[in-house]
């Protein structure tokens, strides 16, 4: 069975050396594009955590580089992911796509019914 668009997920990691700024541009990209956003998570990166910036450049005002992992709801076989990361790349100094995978779209209930209920007590009775 051949699965939609929907039924996959896609990450993708994103640096900017101007720090949180460029969120804002990402997040429009997809907004822009109707592609649903499952997560975003941001991280100072690894290897250059602060950075020192200023007009003067004598190095007064710090903050932090970023990393984001971005989770959302599109395949990389769709036009809209393509042409959103396409976009996020123009103003992003690192992009790459980490994977695609299939999403379990079984509906979770968490309250049990009463009838599991019951024969759970009766096996460990």
């Amino acid at each position: 069975m051949a699965m939609s668009t929907m039924e996959v997920q896609t990450i993708v990691l994103a640096h900017d050396r101007e720090g949180t700024s460029v969120l804002f541009k990402v997040l429009s990209a997809f907004a822009f594009r109707d592609i649903s956003l499952t997560k975003i998570e941001s991280r100072p990166h690894r290897h250059r955590p602060i950075r020192l910036v200023d007009d003067a450049n004598v190095g007064t005002a710090k903050h932090f580089e970023y990393m984001f992992y971005i989770d959302f709801q599109a395949s990389m076989a769709d036009v809209r992911a393509q042409n959103a990361l396409a976009e996020i790349q123009e103003f992003t100094s690192f992009l790459r796509v980490l994977g695609s995978y299939p999403m379990d779209m079984t509906p979770w209930d968490a309250a049990p019914s009463p009838s599991s209920s019951s024969s759970d007590q009766q096996q460990r009775g």
